[in-house]
């Protein structure tokens, strides 16, 4: 358990803490701008859609 104590200690001293933290704070923000885009862009595509049924002829081509 020491040994692992350790290794974090380490790894926070080091370089390699901050530029982690960097990235996963990059990581987060894309993800939360990604679920942004999708969710309105889904709502988008889902009414083109819905335009685009009603107003097709029904039964079979």
């Amino acid at each position: 358990m020491s040994r692992f104590l350790n290794r974090v200690k380490q790894f926070l001293k080091s370089e390699d803490g901050p530029t982690a933290t960097e990235y996963a704070v990059m990581l987060a923000l894309i993800i939360i701008i990604a679920l942004g885009a999708i969710s309105a862009l889904g709502t988008k595509v889902s009414d083109v859609f819905t335009n685009i049924e009603a107003n097709m002829p029904s039964g079979s081509p």
